[in-house]
């Protein structure tokens, strides 16, 4: 959070760093990513059918674990089974881990970006409470009305960003509840999106937000910075990729390579 309030540019890595045989969303790619110099660690968490929270995006359990049941519909026995496929499509000896278990490891460490809190905010925030972790987290949602209720009415005292694609039309609202707001996650397809203007950027800075912005591709259909991605900089042209999110004012870039941005930004200084 000095970070934050020093207005320093922090790296936020995409479900740690995955590659080779370690998968993402496991403690070992948080731990690579926190060795790569990576300030906040995005995760993503899922509650399974008894109620138990743990680490992994809900719905694509086919495409890493090779199930065909949901980790919603397992019992705790069932998750802990399972395990994690490589790149190749082979087992690997990685499975499934507990959200406190991988909490009480960051601690103290980063901030937790604690994805999908809207899809148990009740039991997610008393897991943050009961580790002490309230001011270590960042939480955020789309700025669906039914969303913030659940923000204001279960973690009011949490850094939070709604997730504002092409246009805001929340911020005014949220500024009115009881919600701990720092800032936005800014999506935009196009550099013309009203978000990603320089009027928009500075009006938010003048009112001491936090920018989030994502560098990273898990649908190229579906555009998250108008193009000026991690593959854009890894592939020969860094200065229209991250080098235009940094010179647009960013203050926090999602990235699946923090060890990458981090040569990259050492290069401008």
């Amino acid at each position: 959070m000095k970070k934050i309030n020093g207005r320093e540019i922090l790296i936020a890595a995409h479900r740690g760093v995955a590659g080779g045989n370690i998968p993402g969303n496991t403690t070992v790619a948080f731990e690579i990513a926190l060795a790569q110099g990576a300030d906040i660690i995005e995760l993503d968490v899922a509650k399974n059918a008894e109620g138990e929270l743990f680490i992994f995006h809900p719905n694509i359990e086919r495409v890493h674990l090779q199930s065909e049941k949901l980790v919603a519909d397992m019992t705790t026995a069932e998750v802990m089974e399972q395990r994690f496929i490589n790149r190749d499509l082979a087992f690997t000896q990685y499975g499934v881990e507990r959200f406190e278990d991988v909490m009480k490891n960051l601690k103290g460490r980063c901030l937790v970006n604690v994805d999908k809190f809207w899809m148990a905010p009740k039991e997610i925030s008393q897991a943050i409470r009961k580790l002490g972790m309230e001011k270590d987290v960042i939480i955020k949602t789309a700025p669906k009305p039914e969303f913030l209720e659940l923000v204001e009415k279960y973690a009011p005292d949490m850094p939070y960003l709604p997730i504002i694609r092409e246009e805001d039309e929340c911020m005014e609202i949220i500024k009115t509840m009881n919600i701990n707001c720092i800032g936005a996650e800014l999506c935009f397809s196009s550099e013309d999106a009203p978000v990603a203007s320089d009027d928009y950027i500075k009006k938010m800075h003048d009112e001491g937000y936090k920018l989030w912005v994502n560098a990273i591709i898990y649908n190229y259909k579906r555009v998250l910075c108008a193009g000026h991605t991690d593959d854009e900089s890894l592939g020969g042209n860094p200065d229209n990729g991250w080098g235009w999110l940094i010179k647009k004012g960013f203050d926090i870039i999602q990235t699946d390579w923090p060890v990458m941005i981090n040569k990259y930004m050492d290069g401008l200084e």
